[in-house]
C-alpha cells in the first residue's frame, strides 16, 4: 500500500492564494508548510503503507527536502496535467495507493488506516469527502482512469460527478466521514488553533 501526499512547495504568493487576502502571502505559504507536515504526519502515524510525497512544481524546494529527512518518505514530482490527470498518474503508479491532500487538518492517522483497510476489504475506491463538494482523500485498489475525466475540478460538484462516474464503471465504492479542507478565508474556522499561531493579523 503507497500513501500518497501532495503537495506544492511553500513559496510566498504561489501557495494557498486564495488565503492571501486573511494570512498575507508569507503567512498563507507558512501555513501550507504546517497543513503538509500535518498531512504527513497523519500518513506516517497511519502505518499502512509506505509514505510519499508528490511535489509541485518540483522536489528541490528545502522545505520538501526536509520532510524527506523528517519523515522518510520519498519524493515525487506531480505528472503534468490537470488536478485528475495528476492525481491518476501519481495513484496508477502502483495500486492499491491512497492519495490525500495537504489541505485537510481534520485528516487523522486512523482515517488514513480505514481508508487504506477499506481497500484490503474487497473495495475498489475510497473517498473522503470535502464540505466544499469536493473530497480531500481518494484511494483506488484498481485502474480506473476514467474515474478522473471530464471532472469540473474546483467546482461544487467534484464528489457528485466523481460518484456518479464510479457507479458508471461498477466501482465498489465507500466512503469515510466528512472532513473540511482549509481553501478560503471562511474555511479557517476549522483550522485547528496551533496551526495558526503566529499568522493571524493583529486587529
Amino acid at each position: 500500500m503507497r500513501l500518497l501526499v501532495f503537495a506544492r512547495a511553500p513559496v510566498a504568493g504561489q501557495a494557498k492564494t486564495r488565503l492571501i487576502p486573511a494570512l498575507g502571502a508569507e503567512g498563507a505559504a507558512r501555513l501550507h508548510g504546517r497543513l503538509v507536515r500535518r498531512a504527513l504526519e497523519a500518513a506516517s502515524g497511519s502505518e499502512a503503507g509506505r509514505v510519499e510525497l508528490w511535489c509541485s512544481p518540483d522536489c528541490g524546494h528545502e522545505f520538501l527536502q526536509d520532510c524527506r529527512r523528517t519523515f522518510g518518505c520519498r519524493l515525487h514530482r506531480q505528472p503534468d496535467g490537470n488536478l485528475g490527470e495528476r492525481m491518476r498518474g501519481a495513484l496508477e503508479a502502483d495500486l492499491p495507493a491512497v492519495l490525500l491532500g495537504s489541505d485537510a487538518p481534520g485528516l487523522t492517522a486512523a482515517t488514513v488506516r480505514a481508508a487504506a483497510d477499506a481497500l484490503t476489504r474487497g473495495n475498489d475506491c475510497v473517498l473522503v469527502p470535502a464540505l466544499d463538494g469536493g473530497y480531500v482523500l481518494i484511494g483506488l485498489a484498481v485502474p480506473a482512469p476514467r474515474l478522473f475525466e471530464g471532472i469540473g475540478w474546483g467546482g461544487s460538484d467534484v464528489l457528485e460527478q466523481t460518484r456518479r462516474r464510479a457507479v458508471d464503471l461498477g466501482l465498489r465504492l465507500v466512503e469515510l466521514p466528512p472532513c473540511p479542507d482549509i481553501d478560503r478565508p471562511e474555511d479557517l474556522v476549522h483550522c485547528p488553533p496551533e496551526l495558526l499561531r503566529g499568522l493571524m493579523p493583529e486587529r
